[in-house]
């Protein structure tokens, strides 16, 4: 059977010539480039040696990396401590997808506060206090927020874009010139070792050439190396920025919390829970004997449990023990939210929503 030359790729032979050069020149410089770095640690051939102003340049950009990338490390703890939760992050950063919802410990212990306060009864004196400090913790948590996001955008980002941008090129363009300056050095060598004339001439357009790219990449290096204290004025503004952030966090911060300290006011001190026998009476509780003159007590009264416990605001008022029952009952022109209580010979005002009516 015949086979047509149509079934066969087309094959160039100049294009597959070209290729084995190519692949040849790239070997033979990886050789060469071995060989002189070898030679070079055994302290058998000379390396260039770069000026004395590159080399500051050099070492104040490895400085800059070094302390840019513990800065970073270093606010990102302050940030979130948590490092599993800082791997999450980066995952969905680099993943390009949106970071779920979490709460800040301060308003995880608002949450907590604001239903033991609700528990204990928003009426006692402690739960109360509860409530309100609960509600200054998640005003906490949102400002510890506000300040991670303004952190993050004006601080911390401009220090991730230097590092994975400028950083990166110039560590790319420092190690191209270093393989620049291997070039250049075994060219020299072979100059110097080239024993006849067709040889050293073939051995010093080798040289011109590795100069001429040594030099071009020297300069290119230098420019990048150069920028180095543009990257530092423009970390000095986002340093500015957290100082800032910071600043504002805080100061936000004490304004909640002094705020809190006027609405709680003076602590009390150490106060036994009220009982029947301790309960602050009012005027008319502390009669031992009939009525006080000019009170009918009502045909109909009911009973009572109460839901939560209250401390009395004043003498007209009945403290209360959550469970326990009362007797109550209205009077004329009473405020539709308070009942009157009775306790045994106790009598005062209680509120309606801490009562559950049995009967």
């Amino acid at each position: 059977m015949s086979l047509s030359k149509s079934h066969f790729p087309s094959f160039n032979m100049a294009d597959f010539s070209d290729s084995m050069k190519k692949l040849g020149s790239t070997t033979s410089t990886f050789f060469n480039r071995a060989k002189q770095y070898t030679e070079e640690q055994l302290g058998k051939s000379e390396a260039t040696v770069l000026d004395a102003r590159f080399e500051s340049l050099v070492e104040k950009a490895d400085r800059t990396k070094c302390r840019t990338e513990q800065l970073l490390r270093q606010t990102e703890t302050l940030l979130q401590p948590n490092i599993g939760v800082r791997a999450e992050e980066y995952v969905y950063d680099k993943l390009e997808k949106k970071k779920p919802e979490r709460k800040t410990n301060l308003e995880t212990l608002g949450c907590y506060m604001s239903e033991t306060g609700q528990e204990f009864g928003p009426g006692t004196s402690y739960g109360g206090a509860l409530i309100k400090c609960g509600e200054t913790e998640k005003k906490l948590g949102q400002a510890e927020k506000e300040f991670m996001r303004k952190t993050n955008s004006h601080f911390l980002q401009p220090l991730r874009s230097f590092l994975e941008g400028d950083m990166k090129t110039i560590q790319s363009e420092r190690k191209t010139l270093f393989a620049k300056r291997l070039d250049l050095d075994s060219c020299k060598s072979k100059v110097r070792k080239a024993q006849s004339p067709e040889k050293m001439q073939q051995a010093e357009q080798e040289l011109r050439v590795a100069q001429a790219e040594f030099d071009r990449q020297y300069e290119v290096t230098k420019l990048l190396l150069d920028g180095i204290n543009t990257a530092h004025a423009n970390h000095h503004r986002a340093l500015l920025s957290f100082v800032e952030a910071q600043a504002q966090y805080y100061a936000q911060c004490h304004n909640y919390m002094q705020e809190l300290h006027r609405q709680l006011g003076t602590p009390p001190g150490d106060i036994l829970p009220p009982t029947p026998a301790a309960s602050a009476p009012s005027a008319a509780e502390v009669a031992a004997g009939p009525d006080p003159a000019g009170f009918t007590r009502p045909a109909q009264t009911k009973k009572a449990k109460v839901l939560y416990d209250y401390d009395a605001a004043d003498d007209s008022e009945l403290s209360l023990l959550s469970d326990e029952i009362l007797t109550v009952y209205t009077l004329p022109g009473m405020d539709n939210d308070w009942m009157m209580g009775e306790r045994g010979r106790q009598r005062g005002r209680v509120p309606v929503t801490y009562l559950e009516l049995l009967d």
